[in-house]
């Protein structure tokens, strides 16, 4: 499946996935009295809590002379993002078992739509930034645009690597326990919650081999430094050809499995 073929094919199909994302999102809280309010609730109390942690108790006032609670707030809702979609997307076969079991369905938008259901909230908490840095005085600029085109790198990326693990999940069951490890300990690596220039310059480079700090630092430049993507040529280009490669291993193992999922699950 070429990027131009997977293109067509969301086209083709968009008023369904859209219905699926919709539905996907309003069931995964349904019985619960708060509905779909606490896909807003829990991602804003990590806030509180690691604003409490860093600022009040680890006496972290300040990054650059940027309000911390602010700078953390610019790098921790891409993650937010990032994990949510990974984790469901994961699962995207899984749960939708029903569907996959059944012929005549595109079982190839599955992970899709988990992409697309967990971007509600993610649009919701860049206007919510949006919002609050206006409120203390940083009104929006130009560079602020930049988010969206961060926001489509995120989409891309994490949409090639749940085609890879959704359909390892099939057959390797504790796959996502292993992905919810590995985001505890990628959340520190990134980093989303101390300062990158505290170390080194010889130790930076490693770092930038992680994707998802490159769009860190783009939502940071988008909020805060006023940066843009283009000053950073190397590791835009080296970004997108992760991604592309992410893209390419992920939907081919996908397809190459394909046949088997149905009489596994």
């Amino acid at each position: 499946m070429n990027i131009v073929s997977f293109i067509r094919n969301l086209y083709e199909n968009r008023k369904l996935i859209g219905n699926l994302a919709k539905n996907d999102f309003k069931t995964r809280y349904a019985g619960s009295y708060l509905g779909i309010m606490w896909a807003f609730i829990q991602p804003i109390v990590t806030i509180l809590v690691y604003w409490f942690v860093f600022t009040v108790g680890l006496k972290s006032g300040t990054v650059n002379d940027f309000p911390f609670a602010l700078w953390l707030m610019a790098g921790i809702i891409p993650w937010f993002f990032f994990q949510d979609a990974l984790n469901s997307g994961t699962l995207a076969l899984v749960e939708y078992s029903y569907l996959v079991k059944k012929v005549v369905f595109k079982i190839d938008i599955l992970p899709f739509v988990k992409v697309l259901s967990a971007l509600f909230v993610h649009v919701f908490f860049i206007f919510f930034v949006i919002l609050v840095y206006a409120l203390n005085g940083y009104m929006p600029t130009p560079y602020t645009l930049q988010v969206f085109y961060y926001s489509f790198c995120l989409i891309c990326i994490v949409t090639g690597m749940v085609y890879f693990t959704s359909a390892i999940m099939v057959f390797f069951r504790d796959l996502n326990q292993l992905i919810s490890v590995i985001l505890q300990v990628g959340i520190w690596m990134t980093p989303i919650m101390w300062n990158i220039q505290i170390l080194p310059q010889n130790l930076l480079w490693i770092f930038n081999l992680n994707p998802i700090y490159y769009v860190v630092v783009g939502y940071r430049d988008a909020f805060i430094y006023h940066g843009v993507f283009w000053q950073r040529p190397e590791t835009t280009i080296y970004f997108w050809v992760f991604t592309i490669l992410m893209y390419i291993i992920g939907t081919k193992i996908f397809k190459s499995l394909q046949v088997h999922f149905a009489d596994v699950l």
